[in-house]
């Protein structure tokens, strides 16, 4: 019998029992963030048994931040925010007046993070989220790592961490692996900037999951995980090696999130579900997939 078929009331004898956060994104329930689908959302995340929900804020000025942060309240859950850059707020651009959209969209997410009560604000903060059709230029990257910067002395007066989610090669020229992350934050050089691991990216890009842990950990910077598949569906079904992964993360005693993230068309966001490619049903059911999904974490890494 291996350690997925345990029930969980044995699981202690096999697995270490961590207390890492453990969180779900938002589009496993809802394509948007009207009051409903903040209830929906933020109830079915306590039913399922998480600790935490990450929101998508593409367009941070759409939420109703007191209801969004009562209803967390009421739940007694913790609260992510990420986003991706559009075309037009890339602050990777040599655009002056682009990088200015960027980063007063960055900004309005920050405030969204900060009244919500989150203390993270992570994802493609970097660049568009999408695919480029050449290199990212010297000063493009020069604005981006400026960008950060500024965001993170902004992000530092309220207690809030950036994690920079680099992603496959489809989705960004800027930050497709941890040593590229690495390399970016040293330039950035603030203590508030982490580099967030995503294993549905780290599985197109890594030559090895072991090493990019250990080298973000090593590197002091290791702030945030993605769990998600590699067809985007149930966690354990498809090609990612999670054990090899959830051993790395055990051996440098990595205590951060955990984020599940799935997405199928059966939720759609207008925006994002476009630019990650979301053509198909990956899963029908949220409820079921997002319980079979904290099971999994639970019995894989005992978090």
């Amino acid at each position: 019998m291996n350690t997925t078929e345990l029930p969980i009331s044995d699981l202690q004898s096999t697995t270490r029992v961590r207390t890492n956060t453990v969180g779900i994104h938002a589009l496993v329930w809802v394509g948007g963030w009207s009051a409903d689908e903040a209830r929906h959302a933020i109830e079915s995340t306590k039913r399922a048994g998480f600790d935490l929900i990450e929101l998508a804020a593409l367009d941070p000025a759409s939420f109703d931040v007191d209801l969004t942060a009562q209803l967390l309240k009421e739940h007694e859950l913790q609260v992510a925010v990420s986003l991706g850059l559009a075309p037009e707020t890339d602050v990777s651009s040599e655009d002056a007046d682009c990088v200015q959209r960027g980063r007063a969209l960055l900004e309005q997410a920050l405030s969204l993070a900060r009244d919500v009560g989150a203390t993270y604000l992570g994802g493609v903060i970097f660049s568009k989220l999408g695919r480029y059709a050449a290199p990212v230029t010297e000063r493009g990257r020069a604005n981006s790592v400026e960008s950060i910067g500024w965001l993170a002395d902004k992000a530092a007066d309220s207690g809030i961490t950036l994690g920079l989610e680099f992603v496959n090669r489809y989705e960004s020229n800027v930050l497709n692996t941890t040593a590229q992350t690495l390399d970016f934050i040293a330039e950035v050089d603030r203590p508030n900037v982490m580099a967030h691991l995503d294993v549905y990216h780290m599985n197109i890009e890594e030559e090895s999951f072991t090493a990019a842990v250990n080298a973000a950990a090593e590197a002091g910077r290791l702030g945030y995980v993605h769990l998600g598949e590699s067809h985007r569906g149930q966690l354990g079904s498809g090609s990612v090696p999670f054990d090899e992964f959830f051993t790395a993360l055990e051996a440098v005693d990595y205590r951060g999130t955990l984020t599940f993230e799935s997405f199928s068309s059966q939720v759609v966001n207008p925006t994002l579900s476009s630019n990650l490619a979301i053509w198909r049903n990956t899963w029908t059911d949220g409820m079921e997939l997002a319980t079979r999904a904290r099971s999994f974490i639970r019995e894989r890494f005992g978090a």
